[in-house]
Formats: structure tokens, sequence, C-alpha cells
């Protein structure tokens, strides 16, 4: 069926021109409203008003334009229908083969901060999603666009077929559509339920990104869902796994809490150590040097672009995964002779505090707000201090990097830091003494010092033997959230020891 009519209605004018000059010189006619076809006139372009086209004006500060049966009708009506197509010529309803609609903007206006609830409800679109919905439940006679980025392969299709498009492709556009609504109305949904706070459902709609060849093991099925392509780019080796998406995903929360040059590596989420230095090598060096076994199969991010240099000294170890911002081109040439690698380039920042974090369980869900950034917490740590003796400037120092770490680390989580670098990491223990025990039993395969280091605590010491054996082992330092109502008696134990001790007041458990 050869596309006689259109109409274009969008928020978003990307493409828009180029789309409605090409459809306009293979004659179909151009229905529009308000901005969208003021924006084509301005262009030359010959455009049918649907105030015309419906004979009704436009009402409501626009909110009713489209809502009209010459414009559902003409969607909705099925062209092999003989009694459909009598009923549509006794009412005057003309057929529109095409339907370019794009939504009004609300979920990038209810992530603007300030945003008040009247501001919201404005930009809850009515007519697009129904124009859309009726178009795409009209697939086998109608093309419905809700993509910019499809117009070019519209077109292709277009000029391929004199005019018309294939139902292959009427069916993908189709599918596409009911994704978008359904997706957007969550988005309202949610939005209200957070903000009415009478939560009553939860839901998420994602188009799929990609199949992938098996879950976290051989025998589980998966797939990939929603924007991880906005964030980053493959530019060398296999495709991803289920693994290693989780595995890039807490990479880039981690790297996310620096602001310094930073080389950090992980190993099933779990931070093996990390080190800071302008000098990307000797940040590197510092890293490798916490745990030299557990890097191997693992993750390496730079929050800077890598160079030659810590290409070389990378390349020397397996990795299953190098992410950085970029990657200079000496050192893009030298890691890719390595086939299994794959190089991830961070397009955007991971945005913590923009995300939900979703786990399933049994019989349902969990959502939770994703555990921001500790930049907050650390703001005046002097005033934080809870021990006789203050911390040092290179203690306060190593008290930071150690925090940022272990926010990551696997709770019970224990992390031993220098200003600069991680010394020891214990994850995943039952007991916050183990953990430490494990931090402190790496190190010393490491051949690392602990003398004068900083202990974090991702919670509280219960007793205050996990603190003496952290004074024991060297630590002159410790940050931890504090609450425990042993807090007297680790404060007492910290003084006895020398040791100077910061509570943040802030819990970072990570199961």
């Amino acid at each position: 069926m050869k596309i006689e009519r259109a109409l274009l209605s969008v928020s978003d004018k990307t493409g828009l021109i180029e789309f409605a000059t090409e459809i306009g010189k293979l004659g179909v006619e151009i229905i529009s409203t308000g901005g969208t076809a003021a924006l084509l006139k301005k262009q030359g372009l010959e455009v049918t008003e649907i105030a015309e086209f419906t004979g009704s004006p436009e009402i409501l500060d626009g909110r009713l334009k489209t809502l009209h049966p010459k414009v559902h009708g003409g969607l909705l009506y099925l062209r092999d229908d003989a009694d459909h197509k009598a009923q549509a010529e006794a009412n005057g309803i003309k057929p529109i083969d095409l339907v370019a609609v794009n939504l009004y903007p609300f979920e990038a206006t209810v992530a603007k901060p300030g945003t008040t609830l009247e501001e919201a409800i404005e930009q809850i679109d009515i007519g697009g999603p129904a124009m859309l919905r009726s178009a795409a439940k009209n697939y086998r006679s109608v093309t419905v666009i809700v993509d910019p980025a499809d117009y070019k392969d519209v077109l292709q299709n277009l000029h391929d077929n004199k005019g018309e498009t294939t139902l292959k492709m009427r069916e993908r556009l189709a599918i596409k559509v009911f994704v978008k609504t359904s997706g957007y109305d969550a988005a309202i949904a949610n939005y209200f339920n957070e903000k009415q706070e009478t939560t009553s459902s939860f839901s998420v709609s994602m188009p799929i990104a990609a199949r992938l060849r098996y879950g976290e093991n051989p025998h589980q099925n998966a797939a990939l869902y929603g924007r991880f392509d906005e964030y980053f780019q493959k530019l060398h080796g296999k495709e991803l796994s289920y693994n290693n998406i989780i595995d890039i995903t807490a990479a880039a929360h981690l790297i996310d809490e620096f602001s310094q040059p930073t080389v950090a590596i992980l190993k099933h989420t779990n931070p093996c150590g990390a080190g800071s230095d302008p000098d990307l090598k000797a940040a590197w060096l510092k890293a490798f040097a916490t745990d030299k076994q557990a890097p191997f199969g693992g993750i390496i991010i730079c929050n800077r672009p890598i160079t030659e240099a810590l290409a070389r000294a990378i390349s020397e170890i397996f990795s299953e995964v190098i992410i950085a911002p970029d990657f200079e081109p000496e050192a893009r040439v030298l890691l890719q002779k390595k086939k299994n690698l794959r190089l991830m380039k961070m397009l955007a920042a991971a945005g913590a505090q923009e995300e939900s974090e979703i786990r399933s369980v049994l019989g349902g869900i969990l959502v939770q707000d994703r555990d921001p950034g500790v930049h907050a917490e650390l703001d005046q740590l002097e005033s934080k201090v809870v021990t006789e003796r203050p911390p040092t400037i290179d203690e306060m120092k190593a008290m930071v990097f150690g925090w940022k770490i272990v926010k990551h680390v696997k709770s019970n989580a224990i992390v031993y830091a220098s200003k600069d670098r991680t010394l020891g990491i214990g994850a995943g223990q039952m007991s916050r003494v183990d953990a430490s025990r494990i931090a402190i039993l790496k190190a010393h395969d490491a051949g690392l010092s602990l003398a004068g280091s900083a202990v974090a605590s991702d919670a509280f010491f219960p007793f205050p033997d996990g603190l003496i054996a952290a004074g024991e082992a060297g630590a002159t330092a410790a940050i931890q959230p504090g609450g425990s109502v042993k807090d007297k008696e680790v404060i007492a134990a910290a003084n006895e020891k020398k040791i100077a001790m910061v509570f943040t007041g802030v819990r970072h458990f990570r199961h």
C-alpha cells in the first residue's frame, strides 16, 4: 500500500526537516500540528494543519487537537474491510498511512531539580500515545515512527519499494511503539508513586539491547535490556558476557568516586586494588601491588584516557575488560593485539543518583535508591573525629581513600589504605574480624606494610576486638559509620591504642 498521507507531530525535531522533505518529494501529503507544522512551513514545505484536516480547532491550550474521529478513524480502519471502508467514506475519514510522533519529554522534565508537580503534569502526553497506539494496532496498513533514529530506515524502505513500506518494517516499528508507550506510562506512574508517597505498584519497561550467549553460568539464559550502550561503547573484543556487564557496572560506580587520576582493578564486582597518581602507570602499579593474584581475568578501569605506558604495563597480565574514557592511539593498537580482551569506552559517568536498584526475590522484586557517592559524607570530616587524637593530614587522606573503596566491597568489608592506594582488602565475610584478618593476610602476602595505614569499615565495629586487631596490624587511623551500642568501648580502645578515628554516620552494606 503506497503511502499517500502522513501525520507528523513531534516534540523532538531531530531529523524532521530532512524526513518531511524526502516524503514530500514522494508526493506524500503532510498533516501536522502546532510547533511541528510551524517549523515545516518555515522551511517552505506544504503542510495541512490538523485543524483544517479535522474541521475542529485546537483547543484547551493545545490539549485537544488530535483526539478526533478523522485522525483515529484514518489510522484504525481496516483497508481490506469493505464495511470499514464504506463507513470511513460516509464519515469523511481519509486514510492516514504514516505517523511520526514522539512524546512530550516527561522523563527529562521530572529529572530536572526543582520540577513542580504542575510542570510534570503538563508534560503528560495524551494525544501522542493515543495516535501511536492506533497506528501500531493497525500496523498491517500503517507505518508508525516513534524514534527519529528510524527516519533513515523508513526512507530507504520507501525508496526501495516504490513509495511503500514492507510488512516486516511496519511490524518492527509497531513493537517499538508499544515498548515506548508502556515505558512512558511506567515512568509517569513511578513518578506519582514517589511524589505522592502512595506507592501501590512499580513497573519498568526497557527495550532489549542484546541477547547474551548465556547468563551467570552456561546453563542459564540471559538478555540485556535498557540503555547500557549510552554509557559504554565496545571498541574491541568478543561480545560481552552477563558477568562482564555486571563487573563493568560495578567498576563504573567505583571509579565515579574519584576525581584524581585513578586506576582500579575488580574481580566478581569486588575491588582487588586501587591507586591514584598523576602518572597513570604509577597508579596502576599501586593498584596491582595490593593483590597480584586476584586480578587475573579481572576488570581494569581508569578515569583518564589510557596511555601507551599504562597499556604496556597492564598488558602483562590477562584481563577480561579494560574501561576508560578513551585510549591513546598507540595504547589501543597495543591492547587490540589481545583478541580476547574487551576494550570499553566510557561515554558517560555512572550517575548513581539517577538510578534505582532492582533485585528479584521470591514472589517479587526489591527496589531501592542506589547508594550515592560518598562525597557528601566526607565533607568536613575533621568535625567527625571522635577520638582524643585527631588524624594527621596523611591519615585523613588515607581514611578518605579507604572509605571510597570500602563502599564498593561486599559486606562485611574491611579496607586498609594509605593516602593514594589500597594495601589490603577483606570482602564478603560473615565476621568483620575475619574480613580484617583476610585484608591483613593479603597485605602480608603482597609484601605491603600496614604501618601508619588507615582502616575503613563499611559498618560499625560491633566490639573493640576488630579495631584492636587493626591497630596491632599497624593501622593508626580508622573510619567507620559508628552507631554500635559498644561505640564508647570502641572509642576507648582507639584512645588507648592512640588510633585516630572518624564516625561518618553513614553505613554502606553491600550484599
